[in-house]
């Protein structure tokens, strides 16, 4: 019984080593050098729409929803205004204030947000990391987001996103992002 237990644990452990060494969150904006280059102050400017949905813990879609973004710059200095739709009826509202440094690091502040979002812009992506407050009605929790946006060759942004709660994903988004 001892070794079976010892097997698992030594499983458990080489997949999550694999995972953090070649999965979704190792990932660095230097390995997407190729593709129309992002700049989050012309990317996400203006009236922006987006659709996507949200993946549970065993990857069934859990959500399915809609946003309408308003964003603008000054400089380095932006803000955005995202307002969610939800299939379920619900609406989310969320204002994020933006800096950009002239290296392409990114820090982000919005009211759900615990703390500073820091990130990266380069090449063809953006990747934020920041932990984010639930709402009460989606049971109040705080979740590790690794948020990532990719530049398409239509001049859409693709959206991947997952959430992990105690080092484990418990949620994963896909959406699109176009500029109106």
């Amino acid at each position: 019984m001892l070794q079976f237990f010892l097997g698992v644990c030594v499983a458990i452990a080489v997949v999550l080593l694999i995972g953090a060494r070649f999965g979704f969150a190792a990932q660095k904006v230097e390995d997407y050098p190729t593709g129309r280059p992002i700049d989050i102050r012309t990317d996400l400017n203006g009236k922006i729409l987006c659709s996507g949905v949200i993946y549970g813990p065993f990857g069934r879609v859990a959500s399915r929803f809609f946003g309408q973004f308003n964003a603008s710059w000054d400089g380095n200095s932006g803000e955005m205004t995202e307002e969610f739709q939800y299939d379920s009826g619900a609406t989310q509202l969320r204002h994020w204030d933006l800096k950009v440094a002239e290296d392409g690091t990114i820090t982000a502040t919005a009211p759900d947000v615990i703390g500073t979002a820091t990130g990266r812009q380069g090449g063809s992506a953006i990747v934020l990391n920041y932990k984010i407050k639930l709402t009460e009605d989606a049971g109040g929790h705080v979740l590790s987001v690794t948020d990532w946006m990719y530049t398409s060759p239509s001049g859409e942004l693709v959206n991947r996103s997952q959430f992990r709660k105690f080092g484990i994903k418990v949620g994963e988004l896909i959406a699109t992002m176009r500029r109106v």
